[in-house]
């Protein structure tokens, strides 16, 4: 059995409630608990609000996630992305709202988003992470450049999200390099 804690602002993020649900596009179950340890003489302030926890798990104890495609088991998809004349590479919500949608459209769950923005140059680095794996990005504006990996196993998509990061950052070029991660002999 899989597991997955999730953080009680990433759970609120993603709309997820008391009680359990199954996610649509890969079988992941999301079960809710009501709990949270607090250490006395820590900043937690998520248990000081009596916040709620969640899990997530794939309660079908055969699959292991991996993929089957084109006669070939293995991991999963792990494209790399270098975004070159690429735009909005400074703009924390843009690089949020892509990485979410681009999640989104691979069929992937979003767990969390972690993202940082650098000063003087405004370069971003950041990861949404996935049930499936992640998605993680590093942006140099002043040299409008913009790295990427989009890692994923199970049934999600990886290819679906290179449309969203486009229109996200509009590249003048975009190359992309694909590996099977895990590949079986």
């Amino acid at each position: 059995m899989k597991k997955i804690a999730l953080r009680n602002s990433d759970a609120r993020r993603n709309g997820l409630a008391l009680g359990t649900e199954t996610h649509p596009s890969n079988g992941w179950t999301h079960a809710h608990e009501s709990s949270v340890e607090h250490k006395p003489g820590t900043d937690n302030s998520e248990a000081r609000s009596g916040a709620k926890t969640s899990i997530a798990f794939n309660d079908n104890a055969d699959y292991d996630g991996f993929v089957e495609r084109e006669g070939l088991r293995f991991a999963g998809t792990h494209l790399i992305l270098d975004l070159w004349q690429a735009s909005n590479l400074d703009n924390l919500e843009i690089v949020e709202t892509a990485l979410r949608q681009a999640t989104e459209a691979a069929g992937a769950t979003l767990l969390s988003i972690d993202l940082h923005s650098f000063t003087p140059t405004g370069g971003i680095t950041g990861v949404a992470i996935l049930a499936e794996s992640h998605i993680s990005i590093h942006t140099w504006p002043e040299h409008a450049y913009a790295a990427l990996d989009i890692f994923m196993c199970g049934k999600a998509s990886p290819h679906k999200a290179i449309d969203v990061l486009r229109l996200a950052f509009t590249p003048g070029k975009l190359v992309l390099a694909e590996h099977k991660r895990g590949l079986m002999p």
